[in-house]
């Protein structure tokens, strides 16, 4: 079976939001075609003009999430003294958790049995990660650790915190207040005295 080219559009951009909308609000469990017509006032022809079906859009809210988290992951860190080095590695990494918690709540299953478990996934996490490692070696602001072994425990770290926190309701502010202690107990056991 041939797939037909589908119309990209303004519209199409319409219906990717409503779907964030409604998946921020009540779930990926509650996102059907219905709920987006509507949410939107279009027919299921606008809706079938632009999409397969319900997945498509779904797959593109979370890759839309997905990119907005690794954008905000890629900060600079160079020129940064040791203080600013673990305030920023801190902020940033709290600042993942905040924007992809309401998303990643919506859609929980689907982040975690989907693309946070593709290996391309993992090897960009552990490579961005590495590279705040190696930065903070280069600069003796943290201990001669091995950064493959570190990223991958700051990767479990992360999405793990993410996961449970999400999946367990707990409110945003709450999350982050707890993670962004503790995280910081684990970077002040890194640093080089």
């Amino acid at each position: 079976m041939v797939k037909t080219q589908l119309i990209r559009d303004e519209m199409s951009e319409r219906i990717v939001l409503a779907a964030q909308s409604i998946v921020e609000r009540a779930g990926a469990g509650e996102l059907t075609v219905r709920e987006i017509l509507k949410n939107l006032n279009i027919t299921n022809r606008v809706f079938y003009n632009r999409f397969h079906n319900i997945a498509e859009v779904l797959a593109i809210v979370y890759k839309n999430t997905a990119l907005r988290v690794r954008e905000s992951i890629t900060a600079n860190v160079e020129g940064k003294s040791k203080e600013e080095f673990f305030e920023h590695v801190n902020d940033v990494l709290t600042n993942v958790l905040t924007i992809s918690y309401d998303t990643k709540k919506g859609i929980n299953q689907y982040v975690f049995d989907s693309d946070s478990i593709t290996r391309a996934n993992f090897e960009w996490w552990r490579a961005e990660i590495s590279k705040m490692i190696d930065y903070a070696k280069s600069r003796e602001y943290i201990k001669d650790v091995d950064s493959d072994a570190m990223s991958y425990a700051i990767w479990c770290f992360c999405r793990g915190y993410n996961a449970d926190a999400i999946s367990r309701g707990v409110p945003m502010e709450e999350a982050i207040a707890n993670f962004k202690y503790s995280f910081s107990i684990l970077l002040d056991g890194m640093k080089n005295n």
